[in-house]
């Protein structure tokens, strides 16, 4: 399944969301930042789609189908899903 868009749920200190951003942007991997610190109402649609209050949370859309979370800065997964070779 293509990956479509990629939505990086964060926080203006979270130091794992720095290190999840810095490695999209070394693979060049386009995707959104959200800092929910600065925007409630992202905070509020983070936890209501996966039940989680704590960062980083991707949001990976395929282009079919539903899209998948990764909660933390699971670098393994996002490789597998995002095809970049180690």
């Amino acid at each position: 399944m293509k990956v479509t868009s990629i939505k990086l749920y964060s926080t203006s200190t979270c130091p794992y969301c720095m290190m999840e951003k810095a490695w999209l942007e070394k693979n060049n991997i386009k995707h959104q930042v959200v800092y929910v610190d600065m925007d409630e109402k992202e905070a509020i649609d983070m936890v209501r789609k996966t039940g989680q209050m704590g960062v980083p949370v991707t949001e990976l859309q395929f282009e079919k189908g539903n899209p998948e979370y990764i909660v933390g800065f699971d670098q393994p997964r996002l490789r597998e899903l995002l095809e970049v070779k180690a």
